[in-house]
C-alpha cells in the first residue's frame, strides 16, 4: 500500500542505497519508485513461493496494484498490468485492478492473457457479479486460444466496514432529527448490519454463478473460480465486536485480509464456522428495509460514493508517496554525483 511504503521510505535510510544506485544511473523518480516497489514484491512473492507450491496455487499470492491514477483509463490499466507481471515475473503475483466500470474490461484481456488478478474496490453486489463474469470471459477467451486456464487465479475484493461507516453516519443524523421512536428504533436495527447483509447476498451469487453452465465448462479445463475476498475488515466503530467482519463472513472458497489487531482478536475470539450461508432471509429484507421511507437510504448512491471515495483513497497516498520519494532523491542527489 502506497502509504504503509511511504513511511518506509520518508521515515528511515533502508531505501536509501537504492535510490542513490538509481540516481546514479539517471533513473526517474517515477523508475526509481518501480525499481524499490518491483523488488520488495518480487522479495515477498519468493518468501511465499512454498504455500502457492504446496497449495498448488491456491494461496501463496501478492498483490501490486497499477497506478491510481489510470482507474478510469482501460488501455493503460492493460499495459501497465502486462507491464508490471511482466517485470516482477514472478508467478504467484497477482495485479490489482480497480473494479469500476473500465477496469473491468481490463480484468478480462489481463486474465486471457494468463495473468493472476485481484479487483479491488467492490461495494455493490452488482459489481461483484459483473466482476465474476469478467473473470469469467477472459478465461473463456483464453480457452478459446487453445491455452492452459488451469494456473490462473483471482479474488474479488468485497469491502465491509467503509460500507457501514457511511450509512451507520447518515442514520445517526436521522435519528437526530426524529422524534417519533417507532421511526428511531427503526433505523437503530439497520445500523452495523449492512455490509454483512450486502456481503452474504454476494456470497450467494457466486453459488449461482460458480452452478452455470459457462463456469462449469471451463472448471472441466481445470480452472478455478475467482473467490470473494471480504476486505476493509477492521471494525471502526468501538461498540461493535471486533471480529464481527471475520466471524459473520467465514465459509467455502472465501478470503479474509485481516490487519494485525484483527488477526489477534480473531485468535483470541472468534467463532469458526459457515456463518456466510446463514440468516439469509433476514439479510435479503435488511437491505430491502432500507427503501423504508422512514429509513430511505438509497445504497446504489452509497456503493456509488464509496467507489469514487476508494479511488481518491489509493490517489491520496499514491501522490504523496510520490513526492517523498522526491524529496528523498533532492535530498540524496549531492552524495551520489
Amino acid at each position: 500500500y502506497p502509504a504503509i511504503f511511504e513511511k518506509a521510505i520518508a521515515g528511515n535510510a533502508i531505501y536509501d542505497a537504492d535510490i542513490e544506485a538509481g540516481i546514479s544511473a539517471g533513473k526517474s523518480v517515477m523508475e526509481i519508485y518501480e525499481s524499490l516497489v518491483f523488488k520488495d514484491i518480487r522479495d515477498a512473492c519468493d518468501i511465499f513461493m512454498p504455500v502457492y507450491e504446496q497449495t498448488n496455487g491456491l494461496d501463496g499470492y501478492i498483490s501490486i496494484e497499477v497506478p491510481p491514477t489510470i482507474a478510469k483509463d482501460t488501455e493503460s490499466t492493460i499495459s501497465e498490468a502486462i507491464r508490471y507481471y511482466t517485470a516482477i515475473g514472478r508467478e504467484n503475483l497477482m495485479i490489482k485492478i480497480p473494479g469500476t466500470p473500465e477496469g473491468l474490461p481490463a480484468v478480462t484481456k489481463v486474465i486471457s492473457e494468463g495473468i493472476n488478478v485481484n479487483v479491488t474496490l467492490l461495494f455493490s453486489v452488482e459489481s461483484y457479479v459483473n466482476t465474476a463474469w469478467a473473470y469469467i470471459e477472459g478465461l473463456e477467451a483464453r480457452a478459446a486460444k487453445g491455452e492452459d486456464v488451469s494456473k490462473i487465479a483471482s479474488v474479488a475484493s468485497f469491502f465491509l466496514s467503509r460500507i457501514d461507516s457511511n450509512i451507520d453516519a447518515t442514520i445517526d443524523s436521522k435519528i437526530k432529527n426524529v422524534t417519533d421512536d417507532t421511526v428511531k428504533a427503526k433505523l437503530e436495527t439497520v445500523k452495523g448490519k449492512v455490509a454483512i447483509a450486502n456481503a452474504k447476498i454476494a456470497y450467494q451469487e457466486y453459488k449461482k454463478i460458480i452452478q452455470s453452465d459457462r463456469w462449469k465448462a471451463l472448471s472441466a479445463k481445470g480452472a478455478t473460480m475467482q473467490r470473494l475476498l471480504w476486505a476493509s475488515t477492521s471494525t471502526k466503530n468501538p461498540t461493535y465486536s471486533d471480529v464481527m467482519y471475520v466471524d459473520e463472513l467465514i465459509g467455502p472458497d472465501t478470503v479474509n485480509t485481516l490487519p494485525p489487531q484483527t488477526i489477534d482478536a480473531c485468535a483470541d475470539h472468534c467463532h469458526v464456522d459457515n456463518r456466510v450461508e446463514t440468516n439469509i432471509e433476514e439479510a435479503m429484507q435488511l437491505i430491502e428495509s432500507l427503501k423504508d421511507p422512514d429509513i430511505n437510504i438509497n445504497i446504489d448512491q452509497v456503493m456509488d460514493e464509496l467507489l469514487a471515495e476508494g479511488i481518491d483513497k489509493f490517489i491520496k497516498p499514491f501522490s504523496s508517496l510520490i513526492n517523498s520519494l522526491e524529496e528523498k532523491v533532492k535530498k540524496l542527489a549531492p552524495v551520489s554525483s
